[in-house]
């Protein structure tokens, strides 16, 4: 932060192989400190939990990160209606067999279909890293995708 990040990305991938009770009971309060802590020092918290994360996207969305980063594997109405309508949401589309596989038309109607899914508060992107060999013009259509829908 004192470099001048405004955003601090808090990952946390071993999270996705839990249930939701091992995640509250265990989990859940080592990332709270965390997140209350780049809180207290004026950052934002953008949490990012690889993987299959739908069952503890409850307590997730409790943990009061800034922005919610879900993977591809996660059901993002569900996840929605889990989290409520407040919390921002990032990604969802599969970085892998969309964003670098399939082409720019495949890649805009996923980013389309999240976007219905997830409503509003919804930042465009994959749900996990976008793998250095993806085609330029797919990551365009992300580009101009989010372009297209800003207010």
């Amino acid at each position: 932060m004192d470099a001048g990040a405004d955003v601090i990305g808090v990952g946390d991938a071993a999270a996705s192989l839990v249930g939701p009770g091992i995640y509250r009971s265990f989990v859940w309060p080592h990332e709270r400190r965390l997140v209350d802590a780049i809180h207290a020092m004026g950052a934002l918290v953008r949490l990012q939990i690889c993987g299959n994360s739908r069952r503890p996207v409850e307590p997730m969305a409790a943990l009061g990160a800034d922005i919610m980063d879900l993977d591809h594997p996660v059901d993002l109405a569900a996840a929605r209606v889990a989290a409520g309508a407040a919390q921002i949401i990032l990604g969802n589309v599969d970085p892998v067999a969309v964003v670098m596989q399939a082409g720019p038309e495949t890649v805009t109607e996923a980013l389309a279909s999240c976007h219905r899914n997830a409503g509003a508060r919804w930042i465009v992107g994959a749900g996990c890293e976008i793998p250095p060999v993806t085609p330029v013009g797919n990551v365009d259509a992300m580009v101009a995708y989010a372009r297209s829908t800003a207010p």
